[in-house]
């Protein structure tokens, strides 16, 4: 990717909580490796997935022709999600069926996630368990979390440092 808001990636990962399950979605962007949108429920619907892409397009006024790429989930099969990507005019692409390695981005992202922090918390309620993780994902993934792949920079650096230069 040369630039932000080309092509992202979108996936669903859970969360366990003494109340049960906790689902997020998430897209983040293939430039600048930010989480641009997420949603967080109790429910894994197509809602949640459409409510992550809208966040992520509120966020970043993409323009047409952005890729937007998932698994090929039920929820992003659906007609409500279909038709936020025809609305935007992006171009939907999905993996191919059993190829894990399609969707290694936002794959990897889940893999820091659990690592850095939920494999570690004990989560009462799903609201502790989205308090954190919105924290995380805002506060520190985004902002502070340097990254080799970036040169050492955080996410947010890469997008600021686009925006100036591109200025």
């Amino acid at each position: 990717m040369t630039k932000p808001n080309l092509a992202w990636s979108s996936d669903i990962t859970y969360i366990w909580t003494a109340e049960g399950w906790l689902y997020l979605a998430a897209v983040k962007d293939l430039y600048t490796k930010q989480v641009v949108g997420y949603s967080l429920n109790e429910r894994m619907t197509a809602q949640l997935v459409c409510n992550a892409l809208t966040m992520a397009i509120r966020n970043q006024k993409p323009t047409k022709g952005l890729i937007v790429h998932s698994d090929r989930g039920s929820q992003y099969c659906s007609h409500e999600y279909r038709k936020i990507l025809e609305k935007c005019d992006f171009q939907g692409s999905m993996s191919k069926r059993g190829d894990c390695y399609d969707n290694a981005p936002i794959e990897s992202f889940w893999g820091i996630l659990k690592n850095e922090l939920v494999h570690h918390c004990n989560y009462k309620t799903r609201d502790e368990a989205k308090a954190d993780i919105t924290k995380y994902i805002v506060l520190f993934y985004n902002q502070r979390r340097i990254q080799k792949s970036l040169d050492f920079k955080t996410p947010n650096q890469i997008a600021e440092n686009f925006y100036r230069l591109a200025a």
